[in-house]
């Protein structure tokens, strides 16, 4: 970093290129203030999680002259701020960019050409077809990591002491950003009400399956998921 500013629209002024790298339900307050400020021929891009419909609203605040292509680098941590900053984070990393039929071609290409100059490994995606995805593989084991850390302190805040590796591994996303997650809980809501129904359909199944001492059974879902597991590189 090599200066800063607290106005978003006079941080932006003369800028080729803008990223927006805060928490998603708070972009499009953003975009608003700097829109008459973004100077022609500039892009703006992101790194948020949701995409979704908010590509589109993003793209309907952009000015004209300026060029929107959303991008989600799948990468980082759950430590935040400067001081955890990493020159190599994007280093064989996935990158989704999402364009949609309003995008500028041109414009597609440099985004893509800059998370690649990252070292990351850029694909195409529909903003509506990440949202399903991520809700899935990313966002709803937020949500369980956070209510796992809840579950276990609602049983007896002294038990937290004990945890060992397994529930450090397994909770360790629960040390993300509060206000980053909300926010992308509330934009991506309507996926993950769905699967937290599928989940609990699971979590249903498990609950029948030791009432009744059924070996057989849990061990066919452990291994299930065992194998599903195994498949991930």
């Amino acid at each position: 970093i090599d200066d800063y500013c607290l106005e978003a629209a006079d941080s932006c002024k003369e800028a080729d290129l803008v990223i927006l790298a805060s928490p998603v339900g708070s972009f499009k307050k953003l975009l608003y203030s700097m829109r008459d400020t973004l100077k022609q021929n500039s892009l703006v891009t992101d790194v948020g999680s949701v995409k979704g419909r908010l590509v589109s609203e993003m793209e309907a605040l952009i000015p004209e002259g300026v060029r929107f292509i959303g991008s989600h680098p799948i990468a980082g941590s759950d430590s935040s701020g400067i001081a955890h900053a990493r020159a190599d984070l994007f280093e064989g990393a996935r990158c989704i960019v999402t364009p949609t039929s309003r995008s500028d071609e041109n414009a597609q290409r440099k985004i893509m050409s800059l998370w690649e100059s990252f070292g990351a490994r850029v694909e195409i995606m529909d903003p509506m077809l990440h949202d399903e995805i991520y809700a899935a593989v990313s966002h709803l084991p937020h949500l369980l990591a956070y209510a796992l850390v809840n579950t276990v302190d609602d049983s007896n805040p002294e038990y937290l002491q004990y945890a060992g590796s397994g529930f450090k591994d397994t909770t360790r996303i629960a040390l993300s950003s509060p206000e980053l997650w909300r926010d992308i809980t509330l934009m991506n809501r309507e996926n993950l009400v769905a699967l937290i129904d599928r989940l609990e359909s699971n979590l249903d199944l498990m609950a029948s399956l030791i009432k009744n001492a059924d070996a057989e059974g849990i061990e066919r879902e452990f291994s299930r998921a065992q194998s599903l597991r195994n498949k991930l590189k």
